[in-house]
């Protein structure tokens, strides 16, 4: 499980890297458009790349790390194993919901990488690329969940905002 928290760790600060790398593609954009009249045909679309592998790359660490949104209310008036049982059945609802778009998403990421298709832009990057963010960062989230159910079983049930050991 060390190695998936290592695998979490990275994908989050390589998301982190694509953001901050969309950011300053966006402000050359903006600079070089509305400064000096000199558009780029490619800092929009990178920066639009960067943001969609960005997302499903740190979703596994947010879910990991349980910094998403998680409604409360109910849950902390439940007895201990109830609350646990809802953790666990959560995370397994995750895991099921993450291997049926990995199994969907990889089969359209394979059709356009083995027929070739290019986005129809400006780069014309295959279109590929793109669609390999969604099996590739659901499949992080589906490990993720898996492990988080299995240390929900196992060890005692962390408060909101804390990892699980």
């Amino acid at each position: 499980m060390r190695v998936l928290d290592a695998v979490e760790l990275l994908a989050a600060r390589v998301s982190a890297l694509l953001l901050v790398a969309a950011g300053v593609m966006l402000s050359y954009e903006v600079v070089a458009r509305y400064f000096f009249t000199a558009p780029t045909i490619w800092a929009a679309e990178l920066s639009q790349l960067c943001l969609i592998w960005a997302c499903p790359l740190a979703a596994p660490w947010v879910l990991s790390a349980r910094r998403h949104i998680r409604v409360t209310a109910v849950t902390h008036l439940l007895p201990m194993g109830l609350r646990r049982g809802l953790e666990v059945l959560a995370l397994l609802v995750i895991a099921v919901f993450s291997a049926v778009v990995v199994w969907y998403g990889f089969d359209i990421f394979h059709d356009s990488f083995s027929r070739g298709r290019m986005t129809g832009t400006m780069l014309e990057l295959p279109a590929a690329l793109p669609e390999g963010a969604i099996p590739a960062g659901f499949a992080l989230i589906l490990l993720s969940a898996l492990k988080g159910a299995w240390r929900a079983l196992t060890g005692p049930l962390p408060e909101d905002g804390e990892q699980m050991e």
